[in-house]
């Protein structure tokens, strides 16, 4: 089969993946084995070719994902139960002033969406934005936009959250870079598209606590987790990962010492560690049974399954794209572009992203499309971890009517639809092209 032939056939995939996710509203998870599937056998891949690219494909995916995103979901649930995420926000709070309340919520945000999902975070510590906005009487905005920067950054750039962690699993990046360019590249669209973007916004558009939110009031001194504790065990995993990352690069091969960071930085053990720890510090030492650990553990695993699962089915489609020759052609095509990796990664993300909506469909996506790409050149290294931040701040781009985020924060500010584009949309747009311009710069120095 012709190479023009089978890149008609990879668009025509494309566009059925997103017709079936948008128009026929298919679970992502079917979508993507169907399209896959489909697109195996129009290449001309035997019948039984195609069902082992799927077997290899998901397999091959699951077995780093699955790992790591149900560990970082029954690390962050316990966060969560033990009333950690209020701790960081209470503390940060009382540090930096309750003038300066928005930039303590950024930064609570950015930490606490690390081991917990980003709707769950904002579920949790909307209240406290409530409570500060009736205080000050100042836009629900002025103290929400930062809370849900600091959420937004983290949950698509910063592992062990589930969107990084697939697409550095897609494309083969080491984690710890993917980490560090993550922070990089999140600290500054944070505050851009947080505290600074939030100023202006709350004085455009005035809300207050909408009347059908019937929040309960929470106890100010009730018996919460210390601060350097909490602090401490979300930085363990990350810093385990790190000092993986740079005792690979800093000392030699056969060094013991290297041999024993790679170890404990590998994400399976660094996640079992902070996992101990949690059960341990949040859950038995502040009175919990082993079965109540068991049942948090467990409640943990429901939503983090769907996320593995549509991974998995992105490794699938990446699978059968190499596997029928579709990859390869496509990999020279994207190769004679004039656009650079990091900017091709991108567009893409942002394309499919704007489209169906899932950051998540996004990702893998883009990832599964951008990695013959990387075979193609030889890349590897860091330029593998800034392409990952890439894919995630297109993933990021114009959150709109079709993407479940943007309505959570229309009911939870009690907006209209155009002042979620205006206030919503805008701050997702900026953390993503920031994102995108920091790991752009860094790249001129590394490729």
């Amino acid at each position: 089969m012709s190479g023009s032939t089978l890149i008609l056939v990879a668009l025509a995939g494309i566009f059925l993946l997103l017709f079936l996710v948008i128009r026929t509203k298919l679970h992502a998870f079917v979508a993507l084995l169907l399209v896959s599937l489909l697109v195996g056998i129009a290449t001309g891949m035997p019948l039984n070719g195609v069902i082992e690219s799927m077997q290899t494909g998901m397999g091959g995916t699951l077995g780093f994902v699955a790992v790591v995103v149900g560990l970082g979901a029954m690390f962050g649930q316990m966060l969560e139960v033990s009333g950690g995420a209020e701790r960081l926000a209470q503390t940060l709070i009382k540090k930096f002033g309750e003038d300066k309340a928005q930039w303590a919520l950024g930064f609570t945000g950015f930490l606490v969406a690390i081991p917990v999902f980003f709707d769950v975070g904002f579920i949790i510590l909307v209240p406290i934005v409530y409570g500060l906005a009736k205080k000050t009487g100042r836009s629900l905005l002025y103290y929400g936009i930062p809370l849900l920067a600091g959420l937004a950054v983290t949950h698509s750039f910063i592992p062990p959250t589930p969107g990084p962690i697939a697409v550095a699993d897609l494309i083969g990046a080491d984690l710890g870079w993917v980490i560090l360019f993550g922070t990089l590249a999140g600290i500054p669209s944070m505050i851009i598209a947080g505290p600074l973007f939030a100023k202006y916004i709350s004085k455009k558009i005035h809300v207050t606590v909408p009347d059908y939110m019937n929040i309960e009031e929470r106890e100010e001194n009730r018996d919460l987790p210390s601060f350097g504790l909490i602090a401490s065990i979300i930085l363990v995993p990350l810093v385990l990962i790190l000092l993986n990352t740079i005792s690979g690069v800093v000392l030699p091969e056969g060094n013991g010492l290297r041999t024993v960071f790679t170890f404990l930085g590998h994400p399976f053990v660094a996640l079992i560690i902070a996992t101990l720890l949690v059960f341990y510090f949040l859950g038995t030492k502040r009175g919990y049974s082993r079965q109540d650990v068991q049942v948090i553990a467990n409640k943990a695993l429901e939503p983090a399954g769907i996320i593995i699962l549509v991974t998995g089915a992105g490794g699938v489609f990446k699978q059968v794209l190499i596997d029928s020759g579709v990859g390869k052609v496509l990999g020279d095509m994207m190769a004679a572009s004039p656009l650079p990796p990091i900017v091709l990664a991108f567009l893409i993300a942002s394309i499919v992203r704007v489209a169906q909506g899932s950051a998540t469909v996004a990702m893998v996506t883009a990832a599964g499309l951008i990695s013959p790409l990387i075979t193609t050149l030889g890349l590897e290294g860091p330029i593998l971890g800034l392409i990952v931040i890439s894919i995630a701040a297109g993933a990021t781009i114009a959150s709109h009517v079709n993407d479940s985020g943007f309505w959570l924060v229309n009911r939870y500010f009690g907006l209209d639809v155009k002042d979620t584009l205006r206030s919503w949309t805008v701050m997702e747009t900026l953390i993503s092209l920031v994102g995108f311009i920091v790991v752009f710069v860094i790249s001129l120095f590394i490729m």
